[in-house]
């Protein structure tokens, strides 16, 4: 942040009793770690912040602090536009357009108090009077931890607040291998760790409490895999049916992507996910150097993100969409060449 942006957001908060936060709709452990920390923060410097979610997140990240305290607008959606539509502040994170909030971007529509934006995703939105964006971090978590910090703040972050941020820098970073982990974002751990995150209880919270189930459905995943080696290119389908026999819950295909990205000289992952309720595909796009899946999604999928990883959505089946997938590579051949 530079001392004007610093500025500003004194000035804001300095008015500001009642705040809203908001993540991106299906947050992720980046989104719901920031936001809960972010709250936890301004509840000690005596604001009523709250959270509101788009909607449900996994069950993996609802030990997280603070959780009983979120309201989802899918299921609490007088409450939480009240919430927004009332606040002196709103903060914005880990998202730079209101379109990334689902349902919940006609409420944003209509704010008219103040916004504050933290994130790390490219090609930021101008609606914000705060804007701190920086494509180069890790999470926006890590974002939030030298937010605090430029605020003068760094020594009230407390063990609850340390294992939020913690959670979703080790997540973004897929457990700090990511080329986004930085020496800094290691001595920002290192503090988090010193303040109470206990590294080793987070990551059994979020990795190792699988149900038979999401394991059977990773096998299943597993043995749709299709490997296009002249591209470089691995994919996953999953079809609604293939979900609905093994009992599919919101987050039990995150991570799944990543096994295509793992394999000897796979620069380009992609897993199609079958959503017959809202009539689309989903798509997780992964790469390895400098190939942009951020660009990729952009141009062809209605999506975005960051250069090794993005989001995206297909309107055709699953079965179209996969034929129009590989009619795209051959356009990426020089970056995509062994």
């Amino acid at each position: 942040m530079n001392i004007n942006q610093i500025k500003e957001t004194q000035a804001l908060l300095k008015k500001a009793q009642k705040i809203a936060i908001i993540p991106h709709k299906n947050p992720d452990g980046d989104a719901m770690g920031s936001t809960l920390a972010l709250s936890a923060y301004l509840t000690i410097k005596g604001h009523k912040a709250t959270v509101v979610a788009p909607n449900d997140y996994p069950h993996f990240l609802k030990w997280l602090p603070g959780n009983k305290e979120v309201l989802t607008y899918t299921h609490h959606s007088s409450a939480s536009r009240n919430c927004i539509l009332d606040a002196d502040l709103v903060f914005t994170l880990d998202f730079n357009h209101f379109s990334r909030t689902g349902d919940l971007e006609e409420v944003l529509e209509r704010v008219t108090a103040p916004l504050i934006m933290i994130d790390h995703h490219q090609q930021p939105s101008d609606y914000a009077a705060v804007t701190y964006s920086d494509t180069s971090m890790s999470s926006t978590c890590e974002m939030l931890y030298h937010f605090i910090t430029a605020l003068g703040d760094e020594h009230l972050i407390n063990a609850q607040m340390a294992s939020c941020l913690y959670t979703g820098i080790m997540t973004d970073t897929g457990s700090f291998r990511f080329p986004s982990t930085t020496a800094t974002t290691h001595r920002v751990i290192a503090n988090l760790m010193d303040k109470g995150a206990i590294n080793s209880d987070i990551h059994n919270q979020i990795y190792d409490t699988n149900s038979v189930s999401r394991l059977q459905l990773l096998g299943v995943a597993l043995n749709n895999l299709v490997v296009l080696k002249e591209h470089r290119t691995a994919f996953i389908t999953i079809t609604q049916k293939e979900l609905d026999n093994h009992n599919f819950k919101k987050g039990d295909t995150e991570g799944f992507v990543n096994y295509c990205l793992s394999l000897q000289g796979i620069i380009f992952a992609v897993i199609f996910i079958e959503n017959t309720s809202d009539q689309i595909i989903k798509m997780s796009l992964r790469s390895k150097g400098d190939f942009s899946v951020n660009e990729f999604a952009r141009s062809h999928y209605q999506g975005g993100g960051h250069t090794n990883a993005a989001g995206g959505k297909s309107d055709l089946s699953i079965e179209e969409t996969v034929t129009h997938f590989k009619t795209l590579l051959p356009l990426y051949k020089a970056q995509l060449a062994i």
